[in-house]
Formats: C-alpha cells, structure tokens, sequence
C-alpha cells in the first residue's frame, strides 16, 4: 500500500504529513515529530500512557491510525503547556506528589484535561472514571485524585 498524506491540526497548528497505511498517531507523534511527551508503554491501548485529545475527547494514540485523524484535532501534553510555565494540572500534579516514575503522567494530565473541560466540577467518582484505562504502578492513584480535585478547584476560582 502507498504512503498517504494526512492533514489535521495537532496542539493548535495544521500540519500536513506522509505517512504509510496503519501508522499510529503515538509513532507519528515520537518518531517522526518528535513529541515524545506521549508515551509508548504496553502499545496495545492496556495502559493510558500514550493518550491524547482527538476533538477533546481522550483516545489511546497507540491504537489510532492516523488517517482516523483526518480533518480531527489532536492535543498532546506539549499542546496544553504554557511557555514558559506549566497548566494547572501540571503545577497541581506536581505540588501533590501524584507524580513518581512519570511514565503515566502525561497520559493522567490529559484525561484530567479532558474530564475538566468537559465537567469543570467532577465528583470523587467521576474522577476515577475518568481515570480508568490509565495505569500507573507508582502512586496508588489517590495522590492523582487529589491532584485533579485540586485542579477542579483553582481552575474555578476556588483555591489556591
């Protein structure tokens, strides 16, 4: 099968590219953009590391063709981080000790954003909703609950 090209905004910005039939969106991002904030863990969408925003809505960037992303936009971790500084999400998650290792981070912060975006007051249990199909080995998870409740609250003017 021929190479094809494929147009779609990534983080802000329409950015045309060649790519051959069945290449991910998370090969596409690392190997040939260089946007390596979207991790290649498990590569069979079992562990969240590798998410991003596809119209806002979190998707497994290891399981998704590119050609799937036509016409679509798509956000990674380098899309939502202010120069210079960090986003809410990431301060917070930094501040609250929800980051160890760090491989899951980038893929947590993204299903934060979108879960955030989407629900700016989200309960305890749609937290970890949200949260499912993300995996991490390191935290125990309530350090990324807290992390995001805390989010929630600043991003709404409601702490510090």
């Amino acid at each position: 099968m021929a190479s094809k090209i494929v147009t779609f905004t990534l983080n802000g910005r329409r950015i045309e590219v060649l790519v051959k039939p069945l290449t991910t969106v998370q090969t596409l991002l690392r190997d040939q953009l260089g946007l390596t904030s979207t991790k290649a863990g498990c590569k069979q969408g079992g562990c969240g590391s590798c998410t991003v925003l596809v119209n806002g809505d979190p998707m497994m960037s290891c399981l998704l063709p590119v050609e799937d992303v036509q016409g679509q936009e798509v956000t990674t971790l380098e899309g939502i981080t202010p120069t210079p500084g960090l986003h809410i999400i990431q301060e917070v998650f930094y501040e609250n000790f929800a980051i160890q290792c760090g491989y899951c981070t980038p893929g947590m912060i993204m299903v934060s954003k979108a879960l955030l975006d989407r629900n700016p007051h989200p309960g305890r249990e749609e937290i970890i909703d949200a949260l499912t199909g993300n995996y991490c080995r390191c935290t125990g998870y309530e350090p990324i609950i807290q992390a995001i409740e805390e989010a929630a609250r600043r991003m709404n003017g409601n702490g510090n």
